[in-house]
């Protein structure tokens, strides 16, 4: 479903707009989902780095062991 809304715009930005699609509607909705995804992937990325530096010691150590196990003689 979609809902009409009315948003205020500097008019350098609707020109700017225009010139890419004259569709504003479909511009705007692309760049929002747009967006919204890079954000989710930050936050993705954020919660990732904290597990990986949360077990980072464990890590570190179980690769130390397979590379002193993998050398050879």
């Amino acid at each position: 479903m979609r809902v009409k809304t009315s948003i205020t715009l500097p008019s350098e930005l609707i020109s700017q707009l225009d010139r890419v699609d004259k569709n504003r509607s479909a511009l705007l909705e692309r760049a929002a989902r747009a967006y919204l995804a890079h954000l989710e992937g930050d936050e993705r990325d954020r919660r990732d780095v904290e597990i990986i530096n949360r077990n980072a010691k464990r890590l570190n150590r179980e690769a130390m062991d397979t590379l002193e196990y993998q050398q050879l003689p």
